[in-house]
């Protein structure tokens, strides 16, 4: 994640992964979640926290998730439905429960036709926010199997050439299984920037580059400017002009869209902006396709001789997707996870409100002078 995304060091409050997970699961139950349904979603988040991804971990999305189900526009307590099936297909309704609490059971039974047939792949309908569409097709990965989840939301971002929004983010994800190497992690929004990363750039002051947003008009800013708040500004979809590319991240949008909307029978908010979010889910069992052993093998040297490039001037190092949210997560699970002040704030507002416990936080270490 780019500097401008992250809280200052100096404004850092570290917080415990166990203590975070703790409280998170306890504001959802106190909105009506189950137990076993609050666990899930605060893994979830908390682990996507450890990862580095905070755009989709408590900062942004918990409070959201916290208004919406206590104004009826989530479900705490769905009834989901597997509308039709086969050995390795289903397409499912969410009865408006919360994205983040209903992908992992949609990828486990996505995982559990893979090992049967060799492929499985999962759409839901009317589904709520699926936060880092990422951490879903890790849950394959973590079986030895290679994941995939995109995920398609309300109306946006522009179309190339358009004024007004007709796609959502619609993120894209993958995960592959290594041996002894970080897991092969990518996961993007198909927009430039994705929105909830500009919502932490509005909240800590940051500024954004030329071509990221465009305008009220659908005009895109070709100058940096202080990011500006939510409802100042349009969404561009990856690429950010024509001359850049922007029609490839119109039509990966638009790809999320047919998986997730289209094979789940779902309306596309497009047409109709009062729908749910829509997702799709996809587990290979690697077994069904070549040897085990063989392919990690390979999975090994590839991103090994990734890692190995040269690097171009002016830069340390060559990754692949992945090796960030290892070394963050290793980090992390020790020191904390960094919360801007005004998130705090908010959490001991809220748990004060709820009459919970505070947050509890942590002591950093002290960095080495080695």
């Amino acid at each position: 994640m780019l500097d401008q995304f992250k809280v200052a060091k100096q404004d850092e409050v570290r917080i415990p992964a166990t203590a975070l997970r703790k409280t998170v699961q306890s504001l959802f139950e106190h909105v009506g979640v189950p137990p076993a349904d609050a666990e899930t979603g605060a893994n979830v988040l908390v682990t996507t926290d450890l990862r580095g991804i905070d755009s989709h971990g408590v900062s942004n999305m918990l409070r959201n998730y916290l208004t919406w189900f206590q104004s009826g526009r989530l479900n705490p307590t769905p009834a989901v439905q597997i509308l039709r099936e086969r050995p390795a297909t289903a397409s499912m309704d969410g009865d408006a429960g919360l994205g983040i609490i209903q992908g992992p059971a949609a990828m486990e039974l996505a995982i559990q036709k893979a090992r049967t047939v060799g492929v499985g792949a999962v759409s839901m309908r009317n589904s709520g926010h699926l936060g880092a569409a990422g951490h879903m097709a890790m849950l394959a990965a973590e079986q030895n199997m290679i994941g995939v989840c995109l995920s398609a939301a309300g109306p946006r971002v522009l179309p190339t050439f358009g004024a007004e929004p007709r796609l959502g983010t619609n993120p894209i994800a993958y995960a592959a299984p290594t041996r002894g190497v970080p897991v092969l992690l990518f996961d993007v929004a198909t927009t430039v920037i994705a929105e909830n990363k500009l919502r932490l750039a509005h909240r800590l002051g940051s500024t954004l580059q030329p071509n990221w947003v465009a305008d009220t008009e659908g005009s895109p800013i070709s100058e940096e400017i202080p990011a500006p708040a939510p409802g100042e500004y349009q969404l561009l979809p990856l690429g950010g002009t024509r001359e850049h590319g922007s029609h490839k991240g119109y039509g990966l949008g638009l790809m999320a869209e047919l998986l997730s909307t289209m094979l789940s029978g779902g309306v596309p908010c497009m047409l109709d902006p009062t729908q749910h979010w829509k997702h799709h889910f996809v587990a290979y069992d690697i077994e069904a396709f070549t040897d085990l052993d063989e392919y990690f093998d390979r999975m090994d040297a590839m991103l090994g001789v990734l890692r190995a490039t040269r690097p171009a001037p002016g830069h340390e190092r060559v990754i692949y997707p992945g090796v960030l949210d290892h070394e963050t997560y290793r980090e992390r699970s020790v020191q904390g996870i960094p919360l801007h002040p005004e998130v705090i704030e908010w959490f001991n507002q809220t748990t004060s409100s709820f009459g919970l416990p505070p947050l509890e936080t942590v002591q950093v270490p002290a960095e080495s002078d080695d």
